[in-house]
């Protein structure tokens, strides 16, 4: 563990956990130094559902984290006002008519943690919740919950950046990819493919998918269960859904600009992976899942694609978060999750007391890299 008084802090990657831990070392103090390949957002942040949410079922530990980063969502809404890229509308699941639909369950559940939640016949949906096609929700019904919601992690990234820049800190993005160096044992700074070092008194790596592999160059495991991802948005059309959708076949949330966001697993899969690294995505897997999306909407619109993106979706081996630092490699940590969305700004704060403080808090005492080394 960091004992040494830290003043100066690199962190590698500008997505959500990258720019929100700047943010908050800013806060305390702490200048940064923020480097990312290309322009920040470009990873996994801009191809997120971004689903703020702790529902169904999960370990304890990771539902209180989860917990408390919709509460800094909260936070964050009653400072900004309203804005059109963060939204408390609710989110509605349901699971398919066959031997595996948990949605009876899963109300049990969350009602145990008391987790707002509703179970809906099919029938009442609209009353509650407007924009779906009541008949395409299975039989067993749906679970809606009214304190869940969707930011657009884009432009929460450049909302936080302006607090970054104007509190003198600073964004670099045109010297490639960036690696951690690592001298007598301990993380001392970074260095970019362009050959530029940069000092600091700790090194924060938060490069999304690539984190395990970058770990793994410095003799450090974590374990990898990372999928492709595709993510697409629609052109905008006027209607009246607001809720998180999560359905068997598509999940849907309302975009700032009046489209939807769309995604699925089964789409994802028939997206090709090229020798070169890049992705090919194939027009019929586009129109089927615009299809699929349109199918549970209202009204049944027709859905363009405005664009797409597709990559890497970090999740780790375990599916739990891991965050901190690795303890044989002082002044190093690592922060590599699902639900970056959901947990990108308590995970900034959490970080950015541990970098600072170089205690450890409590609520990431779960989520330790050593977890996979011991």
């Amino acid at each position: 563990m960091s004992a040494t008084k830290i003043s100066h802090v690199v962190i590698i990657g500008a997505g959500i956990f990258g720019v929100s831990t700047a943010v908050q070392l800013q806060r305390r103090g702490i200048a940064v130094t923020l480097l990312n390949n290309g322009s920040a957002g470009n990873g996994a942040s801009g191809r997120s559902l971004s689903w703020l949410n702790s529902a169904r079922m999960r370990s304890d530990a990771y539902h209180r984290l989860r917990m408390a980063g919709l509460d800094r969502y909260r936070t964050l809404a009653s400072r900004v006002g309203k804005v059109d890229w963060l939204s408390f509308e609710g989110g509605l699941t349901w699971d398919a008519d066959d031997a595996k639909n948990e949605i009876a369950a899963a109300y049990a559940y969350e009602v145990s943690l008391a987790y707002d939640a509703l179970h809906l016949a099919p029938e009442n949906v609209g009353s509650i919740t407007p924009g779906i096609d009541a008949a395409t929700i299975t039989k067993q019904g749906a679970i809606f919950n009214p304190g869940e919601g969707w930011v657009d992690l884009p432009s929460l990234i450049a909302h936080l950046l302006t607090e970054f820049s104007a509190n003198g800190g600073t964004l670099i993005t045109d010297q490639g990819a960036a690696k951690v160096i690592v001298e007598n044992d301990r993380a001392v700074g970074a260095q970019t493919a362009a050959g530029n070092r940069f000092e600091g008194g700790a090194v924060l790596l938060a490069t999304g998918p690539s984190v395990p592999a970058m770990a793994a160059a410095d003799g450090q495991r974590i374990d990898d269960g990372t999928p492709v991802a595709l993510l697409v948005m629609t052109k905008p059309l006027d209607h009246p859904l607001k809720a998180v959708l999560n359905t068997p076949r598509v999940a849907v949330r309302p975009a700032p600009d009046g489209g939807f966001s769309v995604d699925a697993d089964w789409a994802a899969d028939e997206v090709v992976t090229n020798a070169d690294g890049s992705y090919t995505v194939k027009q019929s897997t586009l129109d089927n899942l615009l299809a699929e999306a349109s199918k549970i909407l209202d009204g049944h619109p027709k859905l363009e694609v405005a664009a797409y993106g597709a990559g890497r979706k970090p999740i780790p081996g375990d599916g739990e978060p891991v965050m901190g630092e690795l303890p044989a490699i002082p002044g190093y940590y690592v922060a590599f999750s699902h639900s970056g969305a959901t947990l990108g700004l308590i995970v900034g704060e959490l970080l950015a007391y541990e970098i600072a403080t170089g205690a450890r808090h409590p609520m990431l005492a779960s989520f330790r890299p050593e977890r996979f080394s011991a």
